[in-house]
């Protein structure tokens, strides 16, 4: 894939996946930029370039005088555009795995309530032939807490309706068996039986659950359209994406209390302490009703 072509590629995902907004993008690609013009200046392809290709970038930074923390953001948006070549399958290795990224707070992410997630669901024009299907598709995604990844490669063949589970394959390619739950099962049986069996599927794509109106599996940039279009319908202000429905699934089983490590196991998370940012994402919820409720607030 050309160059020019891989950044046009990372501004659209910027857009749509990350729903940054345009001075956001603008921000992203004129640091971007700065990569780009070294790699010309230093005959270097951005995606064959290596940890000390990058360390003498950023050494190069320091020596145009730009600031600490100048330097410290476009490390970051350096660091995404390395994870969405990782994504894309551009490149095998990030090569800023070890470079150290800026020393910022920890963000809580967004998350949406039972009401609002209903609000969305009540939003799909199910007179549409895809409606059914994204219904199906928001309960899948709230109710196992999946990656956007994790759904648009979600089979057939691994769904299990008698036990209530579904097989998913994660990050690193691990597989892991997740509980569904009878609502989300049955949105998906009722899209198989009547809407996508009158689909013709491309050959290749037949086991495949979530399909286009081709036939074609479902992309994560159609996943994050869709999403955001039933947002916007449903009068929520808040930047959502098949990452919230992820978000908003661990923190309701934790605020009911199930146990952390049985959530680390839901999300396939390699470590409790990715996990743990629920934790925080608690107590912040009970700081909050403190001081809305408490006398001595």
């Amino acid at each position: 894939m050309k160059e020019d072509l891989i950044v046009k590629n990372f501004k659209t995902y910027l857009r749509l996946e990350k729903s940054l907004s345009e001075n956001s993008v603008t921000a992203y690609m004129t640091d971007l930029q700065k990569l780009t013009s070294y790699c010309a200046d230093a005959d270097l392809m951005i995606t064959k370039l290596s940890y000390r290709d990058l360390s003498v970038f950023i050494e190069s930074l320091a020596d145009l005088g730009i600031s600490p923390r100048t330097q410290a953001r476009i490390i970051s948006g350096i660091k995404s555009f390395y994870r969405f070549l990782l994504l894309e399958k551009v490149i095998d290795d990030d090569p800023t795995a070890l470079i150290e990224g800026p020393k910022t707070g920890r963000k809580l992410p967004d998350v949406l309530s039972e009401a609002e997630i209903d609000a969305m669901i009540s939003a799909i024009d199910l007179s549409k032939p895809e409606g059914q299907r994204n219904k199906a598709i928001l309960e899948t995604l709230y109710g196992c807490g999946l990656r956007v990844s994790e759904l648009t490669e979600l089979k057939i063949s691994e769904l299990y309706f008698d036990e209530s589970f579904i097989r998913v394959i994660g990050k690193g390619n691990k597989q892991r068996l997740v509980p569904i739950n009878r609502k989300a099962l049955n949105e998906i049986m009722l899209y198989l039986r009547t809407d996508r069996v009158h689909l013709d599927i491309e050959k290749g794509h037949e086991d495949f659950v979530f399909l286009n109106r081709r036939g074609k599996q479902l992309t994560r940039v159609m996943i994050f359209t869709i999403i955001k279009n039933l947002a916007e319908l449903a009068g929520i202000h808040k930047t959502v994406s098949p990452h919230t429905f992820r978000h908003s699934f661990a923190t309701d089983l934790l605020e009911n209390g199930a146990n952390l490590r049985v959530i680390q196991e839901m999300l396939g998370h390699s470590s409790i302490l990715t996990t743990e940012i629920y934790t925080h994402m608690n107590k912040e919820t009970l700081k909050k009703t403190i001081s809305k409720f408490h006398p001595r607030k």
